[in-house]
């Protein structure tokens, strides 16, 4: 192979490798912000403690949050990828089904939306399920969390205020 040829194979690797690093959307992006762990207080005042990080090969961002409420430990999985042009949050409930929900960015870019859109092992739409939930980015060592459960026509929100460990 010529040296020219080369050159041009080069920049066009280096083109696509580009235009796939510019198309990650950016609540991916903001959510990979959060990789790390953080502690802090729920609704209740009880010490909650969520834990992010990097999955399969940097496509997925694996949530944990352990606290403990009204008595027992309150655990749960959530999981983040991107989907093409939108993002979506998977959460692996208590309430033993999983709901997905997509991003949506505030027009200011500091709080993500995720807003349902479907969910397994949900027998009807009434049962309960996690509704939405909404991070709120304050700066790079403090954010919230807004987790809205839903059953019927009620909605319970739970509110995690949490800093970097």
């Amino acid at each position: 192979m010529k040296r020219s040829q080369v050159a041009g194979l080069l920049v066009v690797l280096v083109s696509i490798l580009a235009a796939s690093q510019s198309s990650v959307p950016k609540p991916f992006e903001m959510m990979k912000s959060l990789i790390g762990d953080w502690q802090g207080k729920d609704s209740e005042g009880g010490f909650v403690y969520v834990s992010y990080r990097m999955t399969a090969g940097g496509s997925a961002i694996m949530s944990e949050i352990r606290s403990e409420m009204q008595g027992h430990h309150e655990d749960m999985i959530s999981m983040i990828n991107r989907d093409g042009a939108r993002v979506l949050l998977t959460h692996y409930c208590s309430a033993g089904n999983q709901p997905r929900m997509a991003a949506s960015v505030s027009p200011d870019g500091k709080v993500i939306t995720f807003s349902f859109v479907d969910a397994t092992n949900l027998a009807r739409p009434t049962d309960g399920h996690m509704d939405h939930v909404v991070f709120d980015f304050i700066d790079a060592n403090h954010h919230t969390e807004e987790w809205h459960f839903k059953v019927q026509r009620q909605e319970m929100v739970e509110k995690f205020d949490l800093k970097k460990s």
